[in-house]
């Protein structure tokens, strides 16, 4: 599976982005899917994910209300609606795939486990 995020830009405080993750490869309904962030000098964090059909996703609390996930297996794609954007929202954001189960992907992603695939990040800068 390849990935390729896409979507990212500059908006200002308040604003809303939506980021695209596209994937490659006929078995890209097997994994669920990650979103994580990286801020400049601080570790990468974990933000979204959704299992395998949609049908489960969890958030991080700091983006919890204002960020939603989604997917369309159909079109090998998972989005992140992101809305009441804020300066500490601005980072670069990855998507990620593993193959795991709705009932332990959400600790997958806050452990920071090894993903089965990454996606290059796109750059999220939300100015004050």
């Amino acid at each position: 599976v390849q990935l390729q995020a896409s979507g990212g830009g500059l908006v200002q405080a308040g604003g809303s982005l939506r980021l695209s993750c596209a994937a490659s490869g006929r078995t890209f309904s097997r994994y669920a899917m990650y979103w994580f962030r990286q801020a400049p000098g601080k570790e990468r964090e974990f933000v979204a994910v959704t299992s395998w059909s949609g049908g489960t996703t969890y958030y991080a609390d700091s983006v919890k209300g204002r960020f939603t996930m989604s997917r369309d297996n159909a079109n090998n794609t998972v989005y992140l609606q992101m809305n009441s954007l804020k300066p500490e929202d601005t980072a670069v954001y990855y998507c990620a795939a593993k193959s795991t189960t709705a009932q332990a992907m959400l600790y997958a992603g806050l452990k920071n486990h090894r993903m089965d695939y990454w996606g290059k990040g796109t750059q999220v800068t939300v100015s004050s």
